[in-house]
């Protein structure tokens, strides 16, 4: 059993706690964040205590692991400081904001010899699990082109205020809150991205961040992608993954719940796949304690972490210049 505290509770942060109640592998046991009267209630019906001291739990013997829920620009000291004291981080995605800070932060981990986990919990997903089985097999032959989307209603939910809304918190419009889903699920199946060419616009409110944004990939597979997310719409995402012999679709509302999957073979009928229900935060969260007890690194490839965060920084490059940006080998 992996004793942890939550670093920020928050929506998601109290989420996370939930989805591991019950799990016999990683339990909560301290919470850290910036406003411990407002999650105080919360910290008391799961049974820890929360501190409004970020070193009362780092400095706590009985913590093994750290989980980050942050805002995105405090993803590096948090990291940082954590490894230093020689707790384990699963951090929330992104991971960080540029190549630089991602470095730093590896590199914090590896020298202290703690174990480092990323937040994307749709590679537990069994349907794209499958879809990755089925392009590596040859099922579905051989990948040209992805297309995605996530979409919702986030710049009319969070008031001024909050961090969400901050564009030096989430640069590239839904890219950073919803969008690196989408392309980290596709660098799971393809690798590294080679260029990206984006646009970016605020439509709607004459505050935030902006509303519609679309990317064009290049992969150094040679795969294409198309990725879009608009955040003035109705809640909804969607992939689709098209390969010589077959293409195959998830999407729906919810995207945390387990996916049903469409198949679409060359002159066959459709056919719908549907998998054993699953939370995948909980899903990620087991793996990471189950990395620690296996005394590995990192529970993602080291290169799809820093391959993810320089598809971010490409991005928002191609936002501000308005021309394609090539990623260097």
């Amino acid at each position: 059993m992996i004793n942890a505290a939550i670093i920020g509770l928050g929506r998601w942060g109290q989420n996370m706690v939930t989805c591991a109640a019950g799990s016999e592998r990683i339990r909560f046991v301290a919470g850290a964040t910036r406003t411990p009267e407002n999650a105080r209630d919360f910290a008391s019906k799961q049974g820890f205590p929360v501190h409004g001291d970020l070193d009362a739990v780092l400095l706590d013997p009985g913590v093994d692991a750290v989980v980050i829920t942050t805002p995105h620009r405090s993803h590096v000291e948090l990291i940082t400081r954590a490894a230093k004291a020689g707790k384990h981080v699963f951090v929330e995605k992104p991971f960080t904001l540029n190549r630089a800070d991602a470095q730093t932060a590896i590199e914090a981990c590896r020298a202290a010899g703690v174990t480092l986990a990323l937040g994307f919990n749709w590679r537990f997903q069994p349907a794209l699990l499958e879809i990755r089985r089925m392009f590596t097999d040859g099922t579905l032959g051989r990948l040209l082109h992805v297309e995605g989307n996530f979409n919702g209603p986030s710049v009319f939910r969070y008031a001024p205020d909050h961090w969400r809304p901050d564009r030096t918190e989430s640069p590239g419009g839904g890219l950073t809150g919803r969008g690196v889903h989408n392309m980290d699920a596709m660098i799971f199946l393809t690798g590294p991205v080679e260029s990206v060419y984006a646009q970016s616009f605020r439509q709607v409110l004459d505050r935030g961040v902006d509303d519609t944004t679309s990317v064009l990939f290049r992969f150094r597979s040679g795969v294409t992608a198309y990725l879009g997310m608009v955040l003035a719409t109705a809640e909804c995402w969607r992939m689709q993954f098209f390969g010589t012999k077959g293409m195959v679709e998830v999407g729906a509302i919810e995207h945390l719940p387990t996916w049903d999957m469409t198949v679409q073979m060359i002159d066959q009928p459709r056919e719908v796949r549907r998998f054993q229900s699953e939370r995948t935060e909980r899903l990620e969260l087991e793996a990471f304690a189950d990395a620690i007890e296996g005394g590995r690194p990192c529970v993602m490839p080291i290169e799809d972490i820093l391959a993810g965060v320089d598809g971010l920084e490409a991005i928002l490059r191609s936002i501000d210049t308005g021309a394609p940006v090539k990623i260097p080998a």
